[in-house]
């Protein structure tokens, strides 16, 4: 199949190519869209083939769970058994917005678009492109993110034609989007309600609006032998090609073993690669070194990230090494990221080995 290509404003959506769109989803099929965290694959998220296409074009296992996009809170009770007070409380305060929250699902959600869960997690973004996209399509719009399973999220419509063109009809394209990394994931049906995957709604800020709050500890170790609750809990996520491993520790140490692994990596022909912060650039002796930018600007880490793993692919970067990020706040979810694409492969600086949490 041939992938249509439509470029539009972010604030001016292009409605013609919307209410098209909207139509392939009635149909059972398949089109990208941008949100404000990345673009989103989607499919009519109450039908079940539709939510089969999706795991298909992205390779992604059927068993790992699709977050529904609404673009009205009242469709919310078609989802869902109940709503919490506590969830009730979180919608008022960052709806629309990135924040995904999962309920005890209704009836009406199939079993293909939760990965054989009785829960559903359900959105309500915040993004023009996307809302009216999500109304024209009937409003139950199932949506992982837009790009081959296992490969860096797309924060770019082209991003998203190079891992998916010929798989899906169409690509709703507004540019770039504003966050780059997938929203907050919080479980509303255990108490204190947790955290499954952290983003730009920060713990901190959940917790000033309903109190105590949980964080599943996957957040930042490898989860294994059993069925992920939530997108991006149990299989490797936004990798590049080449090997990416983070080195975490003090400043001075963590560039001295950035340095000294680089050199190691340069006597074997290997192309070598640094994620890093503005401040340290100048300090690697990399062929590729990208900036995630000052080391107090989480936000712009996390806007950069997926854009950063991706072009060490063009640039055929054989491994990678990136310094560590804060774990509270945004840096939380950028870690979060960084230890999924590196198959939480960790260096302790100045310590010897790798320090794995696969099997913790």
């Amino acid at each position: 199949m041939e992938t249509k290509w439509i470029k539009m404003l972010e604030d001016k959506p292009d409605m013609v190519a919307v209410k098209e769109a909207g139509h392939i989803i009635k149909k059972g099929g398949l089109v990208a869209f941008p949100t404000e965290t990345v673009y989103g694959l989607g499919g009519d998220g109450l039908n079940q083939e539709a939510s089969q296409k999706i795991y298909a074009a992205k390779g992604r296992p059927s068993d790992n769970p699709l977050i529904i996009h609404i673009a009205d809170r009242g469709d919310l009770k078609r989802l869902v058994k109940e709503m919490p007070a506590k969830a009730e409380q979180l919608a008022d305060a960052f709806w629309p917005g990135p924040l995904t929250m999962i309920f005890q699902k209704s009836d009406e959600v199939p079993w293909e678009t939760t990965g054989g869960l009785s829960t559903v997690a359900v959105r309500f973004p915040n993004h023009p492109v996307a809302l009216a996209f999500i109304k024209e399509s009937g409003g139950f719009v199932a949506a992982p993110s837009a790009n081959t399973s296992g490969r860096p999220s797309p924060t770019l419509g082209s991003h998203v034609y190079e891992d998916l063109q010929g798989k899906i009809e169409m690509l709703l394209d507004s540019g770039e989007v504003g966050i780059g990394i997938e929203s907050t994931i919080i479980d509303m049906t255990v108490e204190p309600p947790m955290i499954l995957r952290p983003g730009f709604i920060t713990e901190e800020m959940l917790s000033e609006v309903i109190g105590s709050i949980a964080v599943d500890k996957t957040t930042q170790k490898q989860m294994a032998g059993m069925a992920p609750k939530a997108p991006g809990m149990k299989y490797r996520h936004y990798a590049p090609k080449g090997e990416l491993t983070i080195v975490s520790g003090s400043g001075q140490e963590v560039k001295d073993r950035i340095n000294m692994l680089l050199k190691a990596a340069k006597e074997k022909g290997l192309r070598t690669g640094v994620i890093g912060t503005e401040e340290n650039m100048e300090f690697y002796h990399a062929d590729i070194k990208m900036n995630a930018g000052k080391k107090a600007d989480e936000l712009t880490a996390a806007r950069r990230l997926y854009g950063i793993l991706r072009e060490f692919d063009e640039k055929q970067v054989d491994v990678i090494y990136s310094e560590a990020f804060p774990g509270t706040g945004v840096g939380q979810a950028v870690m979060n990221r960084l230890l999924k694409a590196a198959g939480h492969k960790v260096i302790q600086a100045g310590q010897r080995g790798e320090k794995d949490d696969s099997n913790r």
